[in-house]
């Protein structure tokens, strides 16, 4: 395997697991608590644009520019989609179902077209570039820059990863799964929904932001065609093709997911002629709704379905449990078969 082959696979791979960071996002929102959001492309948009804003050169044309470390945009970018989360949350998370889907949809357009037309802030349709990408001192070899890149991003993920296991695991968790699977019952038990549900969202949307800002670093542009409706569309395949309320199968569905999309662009740009490869793209969304129709039919829950927890206790409650006493009638009954 040459050092090109080796080089576009781990540039895969880096891509497809800033997509996992996303899908992990909403499986806190979708799949741990039942919040139907469709605005994924909004949260993921402000992670971008206040990682770019923080850490990019200064430059005369829109504000921002403050040139600080990867680093701290990062967390700026989580922080700052994450507020947003909460405060969208906090207006729009007692709307259910598809009346919650409305109102994230036109959060995620609200921010498209902001970021369209705010152009002393975002460099409306010209985006904003100069974005600084990790080791861009090795960018003249691309095998090293690719498996360093491709290591920074896996270490983020598989942190995530571990934090929200932790968080699912913990009781924490277990309230939003009962939440999600009966509302009533869980207020009954005392459990503030609502809050919760909050806690969720805010979690989740930081997430979104964080990956933006990951994706935005490694590709050193951003620009806002690049979170239209159709990366909502790719994030909740994702999720529902690796299986929905399960963290590994949200990285799982997101590597397989953008292994069709990759694979489906490389088979459009072979076979079509350069003057129809536009209108051939559509066929990418096509390989992608094909994909989902075969997991529904032949993995309803997903590639890897959620785990069923059951309580720890429950295997000690039946073994530690006293053999019951037989009633007077089973006694005079043995007795008497005895006897006999």
């Amino acid at each position: 395997m040459n050092a090109e082959l080796i080089a576009y696979a781990a540039f895969f791979l880096t891509m497809a697991l800033t997509f996992a960071i996303i899908s992990l996002g909403l499986n806190v929102q979708w799949g741990q608590t039942g919040l139907f959001n469709v605005g994924v492309a909004g949260f993921v948009a402000i992670g971008a644009y206040v990682s770019a804003l923080l850490t990019t050169p200064d430059d005369p044309n829109r504000l921002g520019g403050l040139e600080l470390p990867t680093v701290i945009g990062w967390l700026g970018a989580a922080l700052a989609a994450g507020a947003v989360s909460f405060l969208t949350g906090a207006l729009a998370i007692r709307l259910k179902a598809d009346y919650l889907a409305i109102a994230t949809f036109g959060v995620a357009i609200t921010v498209q077209l902001a970021a369209l037309n705010l152009e002393h802030v975002t460099g409306g349709p010209f985006g904003i570039g100069f974005i600084p990408r990790p080791f861009s001192g090795l960018a003249g070899n691309s095998l090293a820059f690719s498996l360093l890149n491709l290591a920074v991003v896996a270490a983020v993920v598989v942190l995530i990863y571990l934090a929200l296991e932790r968080l699912t695991r913990s009781p924490w968790g277990r309230v939003l799964r009962a939440i999600r699977e009966d509302e009533a019952a869980a207020r009954a038990l005392g459990k503030n929904a609502t809050r919760f549900r909050l806690q969720a969202f805010a979690i989740g949307g930081a997430i979104m932001g964080l990956a933006g800002a990951v994706q935005a670093h490694f590709i050193g542009f951003i620009a806002p065609d690049n979170y239209q409706p159709m990366l909502t569309f790719q994030v909740w395949a994702m999720l529902i093709v690796g299986g929905s309320g399960n963290n590994l199968g949200a990285i799982l569905g997101a590597v397989l997911v953008w292994g069709i999309w990759a694979a489906s662009a490389g088979a459009i740009s072979a076979l079509f002629p350069p003057d129809q490869q536009a209108r051939a793209a559509a066929l990418q969304i096509v390989m992608i709704g094909v994909a989902l129709c075969a997991i529904l039919l032949l993995r309803p829950r997903g590639v890897l379905g959620e785990e069923r927890v059951v309580s720890r206790h429950l295997g000690q409650l039946s073994t530690a449990a006293p053999a019951a006493e037989p009633s007077p009638k089973t006694a005079e009954e043995a007795s008497r078969a005895g006897n006999a």
